[in-house]
């Protein structure tokens, strides 16, 4: 699990939920809040302690690239919970199968077209019991492997009291096997395939080691 990313976004996800809360409006937020996650993720790649990258790397990194941020990629979207949810396994970068329950879907349109992603709960006990509350979007799209990552992204976001929330792709991130193929990594499903090119998050990594 990509506990430290993981975490950023759980911050961020937190804040956007209690500005709803309070009536301010989410158009307003998101633009910062991508910006400071942004920053925070590159303060955290920097930092030896914690970064994914193969030790080596770290001194010389320069930064993440990111996809310009864009409102078009906030969405809203109408969750849709699983009646009936039951453990799978996920294939992973390496032999291991984690096991996550299907805990719903998101519905929603972009570009004229209608998506879908499934966002699944993992059985495992977190380190940090605020992730009891936090889902788990792994995906791909028609950017994956051209513009983003070839094993596609992740997007985290806080179970849904209600029946529509916002997603905000721009927070969307790699998973670690992006920086150092070491790591083990969910393999996002076909079903949470989009037929669209989210222009958002963060784009692949390139350095000269690796291309």
């Amino acid at each position: 699990m990509n506990f430290p990313v993981r975490f950023i976004v759980l911050l961020l996800v937190v804040f956007m939920f209690y500005s709803c809360e309070t009536h301010t409006p989410v158009r307003e937020k998101w633009f910062s809040n991508t910006m400071e996650f942004q920053k925070t993720l590159n303060r955290e790649f920097s930092d030896p302690k914690h970064s994914p990258l193969p030790p080596e790397a770290v001194p010389d990194f320069k930064g993440l690239e990111f996809f310009v941020p864009d409102k078009k990629y906030v969405v809203k979207a109408q969750f849709v919970r699983n009646p009936d949810p039951r453990p799978i396994e996920f294939s992973t970068s390496t032999d291991r199968k984690p096991k996550y329950i299907k805990y719903g879907s998101f519905r929603f349109v972009l570009e004229g077209k209608d998506c879908e992603l499934s966002a699944y709960q993992d059985l495992e006990e977190p380190e940090d019991p605020a992730y009891k509350d936090m889902l788990f979007i792994p995906f791909t799209d028609r950017t994956t492997g051209v513009e983003s990552y070839g094993g596609g992204r992740y997007l985290d976001i806080k179970i849904p009291e209600k029946d529509s929330v916002t997603l905000n792709f721009n927070l969307c991130y790699n998973p670690y096997c992006a920086y150092d193929h070491r790591w083990s990594c969910v393999i996002p499903p076909e079903e949470n395939d989009l037929p669209v090119a989210v222009y958002a998050g963060v784009k692949a990594y390139k350095d000269k080691e690796r291309h």
